[in-house]
């Protein structure tokens, strides 16, 4: 079995010993139980990390650990960006789970025309919030130790900025009318930044696919089969990644 991993907020500069405390420590402590002997790994999430050694378990939610030397993990590339409309319930937080595992990079909340969920006020920025604990506990759990960042929710006209940005742009469409292309296929770049637009399960109305069109966007499918929104970014990802060589 793989070292399980915790987060913390900063890693010291070197290797000694270090405490991992509060909810991490108590969770590595009462939770997972680990005791003298065992191999962790402490990351603070952002790409820096080192493998350690539990030297003792202290009360209910301290983990001694000796760590090794810390090292940092380079950014993925290419970067791959995943624009998620808001779906229904709790889909956003399975989506963020899902693509979190596969290893998406950067997820960004859309308020699409179609959605039936907007995030306004107090219950938008619970919901951001959830995201982003989904995010790093999934991070947590695949053993990631760069984990993805998710950005505030973003209006039509802000993902039309990130996609004219982007070195490959794409919008999931299900429709052969559209001109859908299917992404199996597609010519995508080596290195640089790959943006992904996943619709509600209303789909992507033509006015915000004209917008993205105009900002250099390309209609793609992903089969013969209709995915739904909280599913769909997490195959496409998946496919992105074999098919750049990220998961050779």
């Amino acid at each position: 079995m793989t070292a399980p991993v915790f987060v913390v907020d900063e890693l010291p500069v070197g290797s000694g010993e270090f405490v991992l405390g509060g909810a991490e420590g108590r969770h590595a402590v009462s939770v997972k139980r680990l005791r003298a002997g065992e191999e962790v790994v402490l990351t603070d999430g952002a790409g820096r990390w080192a493998d350690g050694e539990v030297v003792a378990a202290e009360g209910k939610d301290r983990l001694v650990v000796r760590l090794g030397e810390v090292v940092e993990e380079p950014a993925e590339s290419p970067r791959i960006t995943v624009v998620q409309a808001l779906p229904k319930g709790d889909r956003g937080e399975l989506a963020v789970e899902t693509m979190t595992e596969t290893g998406v990079d950067a997820i960004v909340p859309w308020a699409a025309s179609r959605c039936i969920t907007q995030w306004k006020g107090e219950r938008g920025a619970k919901a951001l919030a959830k995201w982003r604990a989904t995010a790093r506990e999934a991070g947590k759990q695949s053993r990631r130790v760069r984990f993805p960042e998710v950005a505030e929710a973003a209006t039509t006209k802000q993902v039309a900025a990130l996609l004219a940005r982007a070195d490959f742009a794409a919008v999931l469409h299900e429709d052969r009318d559209y001109g859908s292309e299917p992404l199996a296929t597609a010519q995508l770049p080596a290195s640089g930044d790959i943006v992904l637009v996943v619709g509600p399960e209303g789909g992507v109305s033509p006015e915000e696919l004209a917008v993205f069109e105009e900002a250099g966007a390309k209609a793609y499918r992903l089969g013969r089969t209709v995915l739904r929104t909280s599913t769909a970014g997490t195959a496409a990802t998946a496919l992105l990644l074999g098919r750049t060589g990220r998961w050779s």
